[in-house]
């Protein structure tokens, strides 16, 4: 997926009588933003040139702020899935003035010739929005049938970094920036960040296959593992699976129990808001408990902003994904002979304190460590602590 921007300038008869821009006028400036990147891309008859049109099959449409006549939007625009005959566009509209996010939109396009059948998305589109811009720091693998955005550093033992929900690999930028001396693989998750966001294929097994296709195609043979609560999830069931290519464990504010009958509920609950409301649900529903009390606002705003980028079908996808997992706990006495951290924030209140002990107790030997001044994304909130634990633990290895 590549990211594109643009800017549109809003006019005074793109708004409403109150002055505000309105739903209809919204969807013209998204459709302006889209043929924009077109006409400096493929151009604006891609389709036209093949008979086609892209026709609206599904969209979600977000909006976070008012904006008004005068105000400059920039939109990125992303593809975020690219099928035989249909392509997922992600559009994000920040005003440039205070770079804050106004509105974001989620479309499925579907292909069709002039008698309404599917057809082929052309050839320019894909390679449009897949070309890397120089210097970009992102690279893609194509795993089971899904394009991963990965970004790699650095060289010696590989250390592999599994982000929770609904984020992105860029939740570790501290530690993937600081830790020389290791081979630093931050991966999106299937359906999060700039990876694909397939409608279907959500699994704990399936990001275990993905993961274990990745290290394959990055001619790795062990790697440590350290995800973070979702990531952590996606860790218990690589280790089911492949055990043997695990050199290291990094359990970060994760638990090993399954969903109990009331937090099955709850994600289908969220899973019923996200359909109707779109990514902003899971931001409300998450951004409360993410932190700490003092966490500066900045980082709430950033991590917001991931959340608001990250497609509906990804994050339906991992709830489910969560939801359906099964129970780790027996699996914790198992893992003789595998070094473990468990860390976790002083102040996380989604898997407090007293879980990470008890997983750090039913691990043979495992180490814990507690951040202070951290909640449930300790990596963001205070990364110099979170990645001097993690260094110390790889320090220990042999």
């Amino acid at each position: 997926m590549r990211d594109v921007e643009c800017e549109v300038t809003v006019y005074p008869d793109d708004c409403d009588p109150s002055g505000l821009v309105s739903h209809t006028a919204f969807l013209r400036l998204f459709e302006r933003a889209r043929w924009d990147l077109l006409g400096r891309g493929p151009g604006v008859d891609v389709f036209a040139r093949k008979e086609l049109a892209p026709a609206v099959r599904r969209s979600v449409l977000e909006f976070h702020r008012p904006v008004r006549a005068g105000d400059v939007l920039s939109f990125q625009q992303a593809l975020t899935h690219l099928g035989r005959t249909s392509f997922t566009l992600r559009q994000t509209a920040r005003r440039t003035n205070d770079d804050t996010t106004v509105a974001t939109a989620e479309l499925l396009f579907v292909c069709l010739d002039r008698h309404g059948h599917p057809q082929t998305v052309p050839d320019e589109v894909g390679r449009f929005f897949s070309a890397r811009p120089s210097g970009d720091p992102i690279d893609r693998v194509t795993v089971n049938g899904v394009s991963l955005a990965i970004e790699t550093r650095g060289s010696g033992p590989p250390v592999l970094f599994l982000h929770g929900f609904p984020l992105d690999r860029t939740i570790w930028r501290h530690q993937i920036d600081t830790l020389t001396g290791y081979r630093r693989i931050a991966v999106d998750l299937r359906g999060m960040g700039s990876s694909d966001a397939p409608d279907l294929g959500y699994s704990m097994a399936t990001y275990a296959d993905d993961v274990a296709a990745l290290i394959d195609a990055l001619g790795e043979e062990r790697v440590v593992v350290c995800g973070l609560s979702m990531g952590g999830y996606v860790a218990f069931e690589f280790l089911r699976r492949f055990r043997q290519r695990v050199r290291g464990l990094v359990l970060i504010d994760t638990r090993a129990e399954a969903d109990s009958t009331e937090g099955r509920k709850a994600r289908d609950a969220l899973v019923a808001k996200v359909r109707e409301q779109g990514a902003v649900a899971a931001a409300e529903a998450m951004l409360p408990r993410f932190f700490t009390a003092a966490v500066p606002t900045d980082i709430i705003q950033t991590v917001r902003d991931m959340i608001l980028r990250t497609p509906v079908s990804g994050i339906i996808g991992a709830l489910v994904a969560m939801r359906d997992r099964p129970d780790s706990t027996p699996l914790l006495a198992t893992l003789v002979g595998v070094p473990t951290l468990v860390l976790v924030g002083q102040e996380d209140v989604i898997t407090p304190p007293p879980l990470a002990q008890a997983m750090a107790t039913a691990i043979p030997e495992a180490r814990l460590v507690e951040v202070p001044g951290a909640g449930h994304l300790p990596c963001i909130e205070q990364p110099v602590p979170t990645t001097r634990a993690v260094l110390k633990f790889l320090q220990s290895l042999k």
